[in-house]
């Protein structure tokens, strides 16, 4: 029996790092409940109580990001407020319509808030496009810090 959860946490962690490029997956909390399996199976002998909170800390910046990434891009090129709420909304009902939908979700609802603030179609584009540059930047950033947490975790299991 410890051996299939080993496994199942293996396969939490791996599953993990992929769900942070699809959608599909809750790409952080897997991992981290991956490594939290490993620490309990192992006792909390070599990942303590202090690995997890950091572990932990470290993931829940990480999906912080991920749904604030998209209106830090509309902020960065000074959206409306209605722009940035847009971006947040389509983030949020985008993530039910898989990839696609987390690729037009934070656009459109940039480029529509930016509109029914009263601004031209060609800026409401543009900031629809920092949005998703805003977007892309916090998948790589929420990428990163899932390397980081399983890197801490391979760490703390070698000499924790």
């Amino acid at each position: 029996m410890e051996i299939a959860l080993y496994v199942l946490a293996a396969l939490l962690i791996i599953g993990g790092i992929a769900g942070n490029i699809l959608p599909a997956l809750p790409g952080i909390p897997m991992i981290f409940g991956g490594i939290w399996l490993v620490a309990a199976l192992d006792q909390y002998r070599h990942l303590g109580v202090w690995w997890l909170v950091i572990i932990g800390a470290l993931g829940t910046i990480g999906v912080l990001m991920d749904f604030v990434s998209a209106s830090l891009g509309a902020k960065r090129v000074g959206a409306s407020k209605l722009a940035m709420s847009g971006a947040g909304l389509g983030t949020v009902v985008g993530m039910f319509f898989g990839l696609a939908g987390l690729i037009i979700g934070p656009f459109a609802g940039a480029l529509l808030g930016e509109l029914a603030s009263g601004t031209s179609v060609l800026r409401s584009a543009h900031v629809g496009v920092a949005t998703w540059l805003g977007l892309l930047f916090g998948t790589l950033v929420k990428l990163v810090i899932s390397f980081v947490m399983v890197g801490l975790f391979g760490f703390a299991m070698l000499f924790g």
